[in-house]
């Protein structure tokens, strides 16, 4: 059925409206003063260093004007993702066409004025960014970082059945390793339960200097790639904008309405089990630079790289060619889009979606539809009875499933967890009691937990996507989080760098919502790594994240099971914050009671009265502990020196929230003066057992009075051996922190026992050489007691 939508009278306004996007797009990046050319262009109107990106603009601008028009037919709940990275204009420009931009910043008025301060402030010092940075409207995804597009994407229609995101990714984004992996996103989408990602590939032809893969493709060969992958490719291509209207227009008509009839025909029966539609994909090729300059110089601009930034070379030194950028903005025809005070013309503003469902005010860009808070089921129902400390060996990541499982049963809509095919190595099979894996392609008898509802997304082996899923998940008011490998999470380090980013950025504006705290648990540690060897021991991540701001990162060493629930219920109700995880997988003594827990996590650290023998007065030794093999051994080495120095007066501290040891002029949160001395002292010896790189808690050290301090963390060593001797490659274990100790306090009263231990350690090196295991004395050690150290040969 024909309606107004599809007249060409309509058509008219969205190409009006394409030609006001390009114009304010090309005036940002070139003028900051007379910006609808009602003078002569004087060098004082110019910026004096145009920067921005020219390329994929207009493309874009044409996109947007199309899905309002979309918007309008189909009365529909969608938002834009904009891939190609340097394209803030099109947010920038679209926003302020429909008149939110003004609405959320009013100082940039919809008149002559505010036109003139929205083109100065773009790239240019104290205003915006050249991508669509928070301060956007509209946006949750940057794209300083190219290739997230489509997982941001799909993590935000995860249980937002109505939402579609139309996600625009550039051919050179496309490139990508993680926009490669972006394509399978697919496989995840439920048409029933979640919403619909609306692909469009850019095909413009350049990147920077060279030109781009798939551009250079025939579409014979890419349609067969993308049906390969399960999506039905559409082909909307041109240079002659009529025509190109009005392809664009039906082939969105067909998309939309595919999608619309995919989840109708999915959702009227209320399936349990849907299959993976093939759902649409756009491939949309015009040329880069699209409607400016077609040559500079004798060389080829438009459809080149040499469109992809500033084109031609005008500025406020260089007015000798101002005539061209004069005919370049003239050429969309400025004075029949903004009336004589310098506002969008009435009829233009008028096929702009209303209210919320304009892009820009879309609800989910701002903290989501209709965020909920997390509700976190009792976690002390799963404690485990420490009253004799280490006496209950567990696995804290399979006690943790139990609470992750009721997480899952309280929170059956906005909670999910995430990550690269390791929840079941990760040992979170608690959580399949009450879900599955959400999985859409074919399923077979061998099959584990796998249905196409489920609160779990861990099918791709891959990082980036499950990262990237999460990210989308959270910025549009959900709760979740992302477990895997410790040493892989350096996979994706420079993604948690951006949302870090993201989030400060959006701190800083009033009108932006607080999200959900980003959790990141890291398991399969450096410490346990025994058999796949140095390839997986790397703890840096903790290093990395501890550089960002502190006011938006938290780093959790939890010791035991009860410490590592506690952790988890705070870490899951934070909002506008990384909360990074260290967690063990393995079975380990476990030596904390919940109220300790509790009191761990509240303050940060903890003097452990029972494992300390100062009974309150000044120590000779305080020994502390910050990881769950670093507690380990530390307390094994508390034993020993008890053991061979029963006068030995020794502080045994454990800490979980590592940040908070940090001065306070460094971190707000962090103890003061006072406080740190009064548990580590001004100058007594310090042995620190840490699980990262030493040179984060020296760092953390520096600004206190005590250095006398002795720390045993990761050195960069590593082999396939057994668990206690990964401890020892770095000097980590309990002989060598028992004779750091000894030898801190005592001078030749500490050498027979220097010697003792280096005997015990070279017993160790042979014994485990020739018979393929850990010495008894570690293996069998509990708290309390200790095996004599003098050993049958």
């Amino acid at each position: 059925m024909t309606t107004e939508f599809d007249s060409k009278n309509y058509l008219d306004k969205v190409d009006a409206w394409w030609r006001a996007a390009n114009y304010i797009s090309v005036a940002q990046m070139y003028l900051k003063d007379n910006p609808l050319l009602r003078r002569p262009l004087q060098k004082e109107h110019l910026k004096m260093h145009p920067i921005g990106h020219w390329g994929t603009i207009s493309g874009q601008n044409f996109l947007y004007a199309h899905l309002n028009r979309a918007i309008n037919k189909y009365d529909l709940n969608m938002f834009y993702i904009e891939g190609p990275g340097h394209g803030g204009q099109v947010m920038v420009s679209n926003s302020y066409i429909d008149g939110s931009y003004t609405e959320i910043y009013p100082e940039i008025g919809e008149n002559e004025a505010g036109l003139k301060q929205l083109c100065k402030m773009f790239s240019f010092p104290g205003g915006i960014a050249s991508h669509a940075a928070p301060e956007t409207p509209g946006s949750i995804h940057e794209g300083g970082e190219l290739g997230y597009a489509l997982s941001h994407a799909t993590g935000a229609i995860l249980d937002n059945p109505e939402v579609i995101a139309a996600t625009v990714v550039g051919d050179g984004e496309a490139e990508t390793g993680p926009l490669a992996a972006g394509w399978f996103s697919n496989v995840f989408i439920n048409p029933v339960n979640d919403g619909a990602v609306l692909p469009i590939l850019y095909l413009n032809g350049g990147k920077i200097s060279n030109p781009t893969i798939l551009a250079r493709k025939s579409n014979e060969e890419l349609a067969s790639y993308f049906e390969g992958l399960g999506w039905n490719p559409y082909f909307v291509e041109g240079t002659d904008p009529q025509e190109v209207h009005e392809m664009m227009a039906k082939t969105l008509d067909a998309v939309i309405e595919e999608i619309k009839a995919i989840q109708a025909e999915a959702r009227k029966d209320h399936a349990a089990d849907a299959t993976m539609p093939n759902w649409p994909v756009i491939l949309f090729r015009t040329p880069k630079g699209w409607t400016g300059p077609e040559t500079w110089d004798g060389e080829q601009i438009s459809g080149t790289f040499r469109a992809h930034q500033v084109p031609i070379p005008v500025d406020s030194e260089h007015m000798e060619h101002v005539d061209k950028l004069t005919n370049w903005l003239k050429s969309y025809r400025p004075e029949e889009l903004f009336d004589e005070n310098g506002k969008i013309v009435d009829e233009l503003k008028a096929i702009s979606p209303k209210g919320d469902q304009r892009m820009a005010k879309n609800p989910i860009t701002n903290g989501g539809i209709d965020p909920k808070p997390i509700k976190m089921p009792d976690w002390k129902q799963h404690a485990i009875d420490t009253s004799t400390p280490g006496a209950v060996t567990a696995q804290d990541m399979i006690v943790f499933g139990q609470q992750a499982r009721d997480m899952i049963s309280e929170n059956p809509t906005n909670f999910r967890i995430f990550g690269p095919d390791e929840t079941k190595s990760n040992r979170l099979n608690k959580v399949f009691e009450v879900t599955d894996r959400q999985w859409l392609e074919a399923k077979d008898s061998t099959d584990e937990w796998q249905s196409s509802v489920g609160r779990v997304i861990d099918g791709q082996l891959s990082e980036h996507q499950a990262e990237g899923f999460l990210e989308g998940y959270v910025l549009t008011g959900r709760h979740g989080f992302f477990a895997s490998y410790e040493s892989f999470l350096r996979v994706v380090d420079s993604m948690l760098t951006q949302h870090f980013k993201w989030m400060r950025k959006a701190s800083a504006h009033s009108w932006r919502k607080k999200y959900p705290a980003l959790n990141v648990i890291a398991t399969s540690t450096v410490f346990q790594q025994d058999h796949n060897g140095y390839t997986h021991q790397d703890p840096g991540i903790l290093t990395h994240l501890a550089e960002k701001k502190p006011e938006f990162i938290r780093e959790y060493l939890p010791a035991d099971a009860n410490s590592l629930m506690a952790v988890m219920d705070k870490a899951m109700q934070d909002e506008q914050v990384i909360n990074l995880i260290v967690s063990s997988k393995h079975p380990r003594p476990q030596f904390y009671s919940a109220a300790e827990a509790e009191d761990l996590v509240e303050n940060g650290l903890k003097v452990i009265d029972w494992a300390s023998t100062d009974n309150g007065e000044e120590p000779d030794v305080v020994i502390a502990a910050a990881g769950t093999e670093p507690n380990l051994e530390a307390l094994a080495a508390v034993s020993i020196l008890n053991r061979d120095f029963p006068e030995l007066k020794i502080r045994f501290v454990n800490v979980v929230d590592i940040l908070k040891l940090r001065h306070q002029e460094i971190d707000p949160r962090g103890l003061s003066d006072e406080e740190f001395d009064a548990i580590f002292t001004a100058d007594k010896p310090i042995v620190f057992a840490f699980h990262g790189y030493e040179g984060m808690v020296r760092d953390i050290f520096f600004e206190r009075h005590n250095h006398n301090i002795h720390i045993h963390g990761y050195r960069e060593n590593g082999d396939i051996t057994t668990p206690f001797d990964m401890r020892v490659f770095s000097e980590m274990d309990r002989f060598h922190l028992a004779q750091d100790a000894a030898n801190a306090v005592y001078d030749l009263k500490a050498k027979e026992f220097s010697a003792k231990m280096d005997e015990t350690l070279q017993f160790h090196h042979d014994f485990i050489r020739s018979e393929g295991t850990d010495i008894p004395e570690v293996e069998n050690w509990k708290w309390g007691t200790l095996k004599n150290l003098q050993h049958q040969r």
